[in-house]
């Protein structure tokens, strides 16, 4: 599942282009599609090696924007939503019914269900050019790929080292797809402390794929989790750490406020930031966290652990890194990064426990002011050190996992619908 590709030169539509000095090398590439200039761009670092016009979706079948990647590739694909209509060339970027294909009606307007439409010698060299996982990035604006050097982002300068014997990482998302997964938003007003959580799940083979990251806030299902693994370690029989409110976990919740009644008096709410941080505080863990990173690999779950977002009242915004190169030997890496625009919505922000969202929007140097913000335990960095590989990407998003990641995703975010 990389996004490393080898291709030669092969039908190029008018309106494409490629140099010529990649027709043999392997690439680390990244699709970007503007919606207000129907267009197409192919960015090899921050060269642009391919373009076409494109038609993207019409009134009430808008095409979402946001961060996607190619999960699955067709040479020929039916439409399941839209009598068995032909897509030729399809590259699915959702499992919900977004896909790029190739169509005969190209006109650069608005003009399909929600797909992104390609003529067709293009969509054929494209298809050749690409392999499941390589970003798709959907805007209204043109965006480009730009250098970002922070300390924040991940760098192979320290060796795989295992990790300490009182840290351990918690699974990722469960492995069955038949379990639904909470994915309503915490409060986060209050200033956490990192805390490395329990039952760990972790690779240790040489970084030889990239691996997708997610940095956002926590939500009410990592709150149970915590809740769930604490409660376990205490005494209560919470059941499996999975983030749903079954019997084992109400009824360990409930014994646990019961034998503190001065705490919960006037709590209705049976999971809520009280109960989370009595929990912490009983099991002497500290402040619980209010954000979390997901790291994922050939769409499957590795693992998660807590980070702190400084400031919490304010948004961090959505911001997407692409692993271009990595020095081992100098310990080095050279980072891709984007600003999407995001605007959420007061509702949203009430949920999220956002005041402000001024870092949200594309102005200034939003990407450098989020970055700064996060602080990640030394030993989830080591974790992550040892994993990157170019085509590694990074999101840092306000709004959680969203509804479009699941499985054979990597980390799908929209930022509009």
């Amino acid at each position: 599942m990389v996004s490393r590709f080898v291709f030669g030169l092969g039908l190029l539509s008018a309106t494409a282009l490629v140099h010529p000095a990649f027709a043999a090398d392997v690439r680390t590439l990244q699709i970007f599609v503007s919606k207000n200039k129907q267009s197409l761009a192919v960015y090899d670092g921050t060269e642009v090696i391919a373009t076409s016009k494109v038609s993207t979706g019409k009134d009430g079948h808008t095409t979402p924007s946001g961060i996607f990647s190619v999960l699955e590739k067709r040479k020929y694909h039916e439409s399941n939503l839209y009598s068995a209509a032909p897509m030729p060339f399809m590259q699915r970027l959702t499992w919900s019914g977004i896909a790029l294909h190739e169509s005969n009606s190209v006109p650069r307007y608005p003009a399909s269900h929600g797909c992104v439409r390609m003529p067709g010698a293009f969509a054929k060299m494209l298809y050749g050019m690409t392999e499941p996982g390589i970003p798709v990035i959907i805007s209204d604006g043109e965006l480009a790929p730009q250098p970002i050097d922070h300390p924040t982002l991940f760098h192979p300068d320290a060796p795989a080292m295992p990790l300490l014997s009182d840290v351990e990482l918690r699974p990722s998302m469960p492995d069955s797809p038949q379990k639904p997964v909470q994915v309503a938003m915490n409060d986060t007003t209050a200033m956490p402390m990192p805390m490395v959580q329990p039952h760990a799940t972790h690779e240790t083979e040489s970084p030889t794929e990239p691996i997708s990251m997610l940095i956002t806030r926590r939500t009410l299902r990592e709150t149970v989790i915590d809740i769930q693994t604490l409660l376990n370690q205490l005494g209560f029989s919470a059941g499996d750490p999975d983030g749903l409110l079954g019997p084992a976990t109400v009824q360990a919740v409930t014994a646990f406020k019961t034998l503190r009644p001065a705490e919960f008096t006037g709590d209705k709410s049976l999971i809520s930031d009280r109960l989370l941080k009595a929990v912490y505080a009983a099991a002497g863990k500290g402040e619980p966290p209010n954000g979390v990173i997901m790291v994922r690999k050939a769409f499957k779950p590795v693992f998660e652990a807590p980070v702190a977002i400084a400031d919490p009242g304010l948004a961090l915004g959505t911001h997407f890194f692409t692993l271009q190169a990595v020095d081992e030997k100098t310990g080095t890496a050279d980072w891709l990064g984007i600003t999407l625009e995001n605007n959420l919505s007061r509702e949203t922000m009430k949920r999220l426990g956002i005041s402000n969202q001024e870092s949200s929007i594309v102005t200034g140097k939003p990407i450098a002011r989020s970055l700064s913000r996060i602080s990640i335990p030394d030993e989830t960095r080591r974790k992550i050190d040892a994993l990157i590989a170019p085509g590694s990407t990074l999101t840092i998003s306000d709004t959680g996992l969203g509804r479009e990641t699941g499985e054979g995703t990597n980390f799908i975010t929209i930022t509009r619908g």
